[in-house]
């Protein structure tokens, strides 16, 4: 429940938005989803104070920056959060990170060295074999050539993502929870959707709606 409203100088949400390049309505969200405090209110309007501004800063580091699902901000920026809670929730995006590195550090190299291919036709490539056994699923199976491993291969299936449809956030990464019904979702959260949409288009003064 906002307090009384505070005598300290103070922003509207439009301003307070604005500071980090967010929409309002991302404010909103973080505040709906627990990553920020409900901020005191005057005249029915949220103003954020200079500890209000510090800690959307948080939120922004957090969900942006640090590119963490919402659930796990709130237990960040929460402040009845134990440090060995927060900290745990950290370590697990550290490591969901280093993961996401090392993933495109093996797309970087493979590209790097399809750049360097010499033959007019990369399926000729004498190195496509191994790329083949290292890359792909290809090398579960046995067999010395493509057609004897095929017929050898495990039965599987590996899901390929597509823009339409990708269980993953088009700006962030994050996975996203399938939705029964509607269309596909394509942002983990509001404030990537903005995010991707001012990358796209530019950044927009915000409005000072509460």
């Amino acid at each position: 429940m906002p307090g009384p409203a505070s005598t300290e100088p103070t922003v509207n949400i439009g301003e307070a938005a604005a500071l980090y390049g967010l929409a309002p309505s991302t404010l909103r969200w973080w505040e709906k989803q627990g990553v920020l405090d409900t901020p005191m209110h005057n005249g029915g309007r949220r103003t954020y104070n200079e500890h209000d501004l510090r800690s959307i800063g948080i939120a922004y580091l957090c969900c942006i920056t640090g590119m963490m699902p919402l659930r796990q901000a709130a237990v960040v920026t929460s402040h009845t959060t134990q440090p060995d809670t927060w900290r745990s929730a950290v370590t697990a995006q550290v490591a969901d990170i280093s993961a996401r590195i090392d993933r495109l550090d093996r797309a970087r190299d493979y590209l790097n060295h399809l750049l360097t291919c010499t033959n007019e036709d990369i399926v000729e490539c004498p190195y496509l074999d191994g790329e083949l056994r290292i890359q792909t699923p290809r090398g579960r199976a046995s067999g010395t050539d493509l057609v004897t491993a095929a017929r050898s291969a495990p039965i599987s299936v590996v899901e390929i993502c597509t823009e339409s449809d990708s269980p993953s956030c088009l700006f962030c990464g994050h996975l996203l929870t399938p939705r029964g019904k509607g269309r596909p979702q394509r942002y983990c959260s509001p404030a990537c959707k903005q995010r991707a949409y001012r990358q796209r288009r530019g950044s927009e003064p915000a409005s000072g709606v509460a």
